[in-house]
């Protein structure tokens, strides 16, 4: 029978107290279906039973042990975890997710839209355009369900749950490329568009009487690169919810005040709703339809971070983050898909096939057609705008690589990554993303490859992940459903790309370097 004095050595010294707090792990609470009870917890109930301590003894095991089992059990987390920007703080909300999802999902990826339904008509492009909306909706949500596992481990980064799911190596080598690509290559765009839309702002204000001599487009990248990264010194992701407010509302804001200008000015004359070529044969047409699918996919981003912006939330039995989540997400979607299809539809009511060959298309097209007769305010306005958007999406496209470059110092070293190396390698990534912006300026015409490679992040990989990891019955209606959207999303994804390598060969591709427009 244990003793009193042998209850006392349980306890730790205090250097070994000290060792158990640097190695151990943070814990979460997470909901589990059932919680046994604890073998040890019993033992040592019932040698307590006759000790002087026994009866406020018991009482205490017994209160810890059915707060436990309420609860459920601790999840187990990676000690880096409290040193790395994404989950550096777990206080977030449902009004976080929703910022945050905002201001990551809707963006100037919707302005190519017009191009897309130039290509598909105006029957199928808003039919692919509804199905690619309720699509990925569904595969969010299973993403969201998927973050929280029956284990009790929760994956933060979408790299973590491909690993997870389909093995270290396949998952490494399926999903880290995607993440990347879809991360910087976003961040390069925004560095194009809102340095090329600060230009037009400064020519808005400072006509040809002006004696200030204008900034070239690389001075304008420099600039907005230099904000960027200015912005970018807070320190993880809970702490920009402030930035993706004013970002959600500046998107909203601007994609509403395109498409109302587009329709209150009226179509400008020579608008045709004819394929913008005519296609010299079937395979053409095919592969410039698959381009416009492209588009489309391009347009619905966003999944690469659903699991990271979950991953700031706590959780418990009460309330699992995923319920949080799924809320903010249902009320960011409702306002998406107010913004988006009236840009897509607006858009080419207005213009047509006279979309601008640009990055920016609708917004170069409101430029082009209406600058003369719009106020130079409205003008002015919806520029101030677009920057504003482009600077804070750059701060949530920009997170999991900051939080990539962190993980392989705290990994090697075992130790939270110093605030200057943090600052210095935010500086490094906005260096390397303004040189690329500047070296290759013709990435932007690459829309319709990027966004087939972004396809299985998006369409197909959480179907797939979703029956690995919950492994439903084999032939039920979820499992099917699973196995169809995941196949069909990865043939997707190989005929968007090859659509748009077809469409480089046949059209041409124009490449110059280091001559930003």
């Amino acid at each position: 029978m244990a003793t009193t004095h042998e209850l006392v050595e349980l306890k730790f010294s205090p250097k070994e107290e000290e060792n158990k707090a640097i190695s151990a792990p943070p814990f979460r609470v997470y909901n589990s279906p059932s919680v046994p009870k604890s073998p040890f917890l019993s033992r040592l109930m019932s040698s307590t039973s006759n000790t002087p301590l026994a009866s406020p003894v018991k009482k205490a095991i017994a209160s810890m042990q059915g707060y436990l089992e309420e609860v459920g059990h601790f999840t187990k987390l990676e000690p880096h975890e409290a040193w790395l920007p994404i989950t550096e703080s777990r206080n977030g909300n449902a009004y976080y997710a929703a910022f945050h999802t905002l201001c990551s999902g809707i963006g100037v990826q919707a302005l190519l839209l017009p191009l897309a339904l130039a290509v598909l008509g105006w029957t199928w492009g808003i039919i692919c355009l509804s199905l690619a909306f309720v699509w990925q909706l569904y595969t969010l949500w299973l993403l969201i369900q998927l973050h929280e596992s029956d284990s009790g481990m929760r994956y933060s980064r979408y790299l973590r749950l491909s690993m997870a799911a389909f093995g270290e190596k396949i998952g490494k080598l399926v999903a880290l490329f995607p993440i990347m690509y879809l991360s910087g290559g976003t961040c390069v765009t925004l560095i194009m568009i809102g340095g090329g839309t600060m230009k037009i702002f400064f020519e808005l204000l400072c006509d040809e009487t002006c004696s200030v001599k204008p900034l070239t487009t690389i001075e304008w990248y420099l600039v907005f690169t230099c904000i960027a990264t200015l912005i970018a010194q807070l320190p993880n992701l809970n702490s920009i919810a402030g930035v993706s407010l004013i970002g959600a509302i500046t998107a909203v804001s601007y994609s509403t005040l395109i498409w109302v200008l587009s329709i209150s000015k009226g179509r400008p004359q020579g608008v045709s709703y004819e394929p913008l070529e005519d296609a010299k044969s079937d395979v053409a047409s095919l592969f410039e339809i698959l381009n416009a699918l492209g588009i489309i996919a391009f347009a619905f981003r966003g999944h690469n971070l659903v699991l990271e912006i979950q991953g700031t939330m706590p959780s418990s039995v009460k309330c699992p983050s995923r319920l949080p989540m799924w809320k903010g997400v249902k009320f960011a979607y409702l306002i998406i898909a107010m913004c988006v299809f009236p840009l897509a539809i607006v858009g080419y009511w207005s213009y047509g096939n006279l979309i601008p060959a640009s990055s920016d298309r609708l917004l170069t097209a409101l430029y082009q057609f209406h600058r003369g007769g719009t106020s130079k305010l409205v003008i002015v306005m919806t520029s101030t705008l677009v920057v504003i958007n482009c600077l804070s999406s750059f701060q949530i496209y920009a997170m999991p690589v900051f939080d990539n470059l962190e993980f392989r110092f705290t990994s090697a070293m075992n130790r939270p990554c110093p605030r200057w190396l943090r600052s210095a390698f935010r500086i490094f990534f906005g260096c390397l993303a303004s040189f690329i912006a500047v070296a290759l300026p013709f990435l932007p015409s690459l829309a319709g490859l990027i966004g087939g490679m972004a396809l299985p992040i998006t369409l197909a990989y959480p179907s797939f992940m979703w029956i690995l990891i919950r492994k439903p019955q084999k032939y039920s209606a979820i499992w099917l459903l699973n196995w169809l959207l995941g196949v069909l999303g990865m043939v997707l994804s190989v005929s968007v790309v090859t659509g748009a390598i077809w469409t480089f060969v046949t059209k041409g591709l124009e490449v110059h370097f280091l001559k930003p427009e």
